[in-house]
């Protein structure tokens, strides 16, 4: 699958343009959380603003998680942003069977905001401390903690092997995905609004949009290397 992580903003026509073009004109099926801020004409009017022809949003809850049969003739799968547990609870914890389906097709995938935080193997989808040497530490502020107290990872999509944390540059959640590579071990990338990590065949991050992708790759206990990477 090709995978296209955007990391949020309102102004993000740019960041979208490479996802709808991967589709090649072809339908697309959006998932958004059916939650109070339900808003189906917002996701309608940014692919249709990128270029799509064909869009298709389908609200999914716990009572409602995705199905394979959403997907029947699409050629791409659009992950909508919002509450980020309540989009992991969705997609991921109440099964993967239209996952499967997406895979066989071969669709494209693109997460937006929560649909890229959950795309990771490890989905980090909040909180705002963590326990480090001994202390707790804040690492982001209280207000973007996704209603979790303590920095939390849990199984995510499995489509991308890298950790995923979003609106970097506007949030400042850079420093909570670092803590997030010292805990796991793993590498991440931290994606500024406007921006998206494009993911292909080849397994190679691209970045395009406004804005940035901040790699963080782990160097050992207490140690990371962080880079800096802009529009390919």
């Amino acid at each position: 699958m090709e995978i296209f992580l955007i990391g949020g903003g309102r102004a993000a026509r740019a960041a979208h343009v490479p996802f709808v073009e991967a589709c090649a004109g072809g339908p697309i099926v959006v998932f958004v959380l059916d939650d109070d801020d339900l808003d189906t004409a917002r996701w309608e009017t940014v692919l249709e603003e990128a270029g799509a022809t064909a869009v298709t949003v389908v609200p999914v809850s716990e009572g409602r998680p995705p199905q394979a049969t959403d997907l029947i003739d699409a050629a791409g799968i659009y992950v909508a942003g919002g509450l980020t547990p309540g989009y992991r609870d969705v997609l991921v914890g109440a099964g993967a069977e239209w996952l499967d389906a997406a895979r066989t097709a071969g669709l494209v995938y693109a997460g937006f905001s929560a649909g890229a935080a959950i795309a990771s193997d490890q989905a980090l989808v909040g909180g705002w401390q963590t326990e480090y040497d001994g202390r707790t530490l804040d690492v982001c502020d209280s207000d973007l903690a996704e209603d979790l107290g303590s920095l939390t990872l849990l199984p995510g999509l499995g489509l991308v092997p890298f950790l995923v944390d979003v609106h970097a540059a506007q949030w400042g959640t850079l420093y909570r995905l670092v803590h997030a590579v010292l805990r796991t071990g793993l590498e991440g990338w931290a994606i500024d609004e406007g921006t998206v990590l494009a993911v292909g065949p080849d397994g190679q991050p691209r970045v395009y949009g406004a804005g940035a992708a901040t790699h963080v790759q782990p160097n050992g206990p207490g140690s990371t290397t962080v880079t800096v990477v802009t529009s390919s």
